[in-house]
């Protein structure tokens, strides 16, 4: 799939220093951060959890455990995705049961992710609270979704996607504003 960039929204720096917001934010919420759990959505969630862990670690020289979920098994459009969809590991470190778990995703659009990521979370036990952070939120919502600390609201049509590139897949670090090319016939 083919891509026009419209615009940068975010650089290395954003990132870094949103990434330092979010931290502060959640500290500030929660005191004590050996009940708390950040868990990343697979792909792009999972890097964003852990950077957001070193962040806190920074701060307060405590490290905040960190997880994986991989939905696709949970997702309502399984069907769509491909006919034999890659399943990557879910990774837990602790019973999920009275933590406090904050989903952590790179985009918030439609709901939906978080909605298959909670899905999915419950199964494995019945956490006191779960709070969602998000990198950019872009509007668009289908569920009554929303997160409670967010890097950035960048506000999109439907035919704009928010491309966030990370350094662990796309060899570095920002977010773009894209549309896919028109297919000539």
């Amino acid at each position: 799939m083919e891509f026009i960039e419209k615009s940068r929204a975010m650089t290395s720096a954003d990132i870094n220093r949103v990434m330092a917001r979010m931290a502060t934010q959640v500290v500030e919420n929660h005191p004590d951060l050996g009940n708390v759990l950040l868990v990343g959505i697979r792909r792009r969630g999972v890097p964003l959890a852990e950077q957001l862990a070193a962040k806190i670690e920074e701060m307060e020289g405590t490290r905040v455990a960190t997880g994986a979920l991989d939905i696709t098994l949970y997702r309502d459009d399984l069907s769509t995705v491909a006919d034999r969809p890659v399943i990557n590991k879910t990774e837990l470190p602790a019973d999920v049961t009275g933590r406090t778990i904050i989903l952590v995703d790179d985009v918030l659009y439609t709901g939906r992710t978080i909605r298959a990521a909670l899905d999915e979370l419950i199964d494995f036990g019945r956490p006191r609270r779960v709070e969602l952070a998000v990198l950019v939120d872009r509007g668009h919502r289908e569920l009554p979704i929303q997160a409670d600390y967010v890097g950035k609201f960048i506000q999109t049509t439907d035919e704009e996607i928010i491309k966030v590139m990370l350094p662990e897949f796309d060899g570095r670090e920002e977010v773009w504003v894209v549309e896919q090319k028109a297919s000539v016939e």
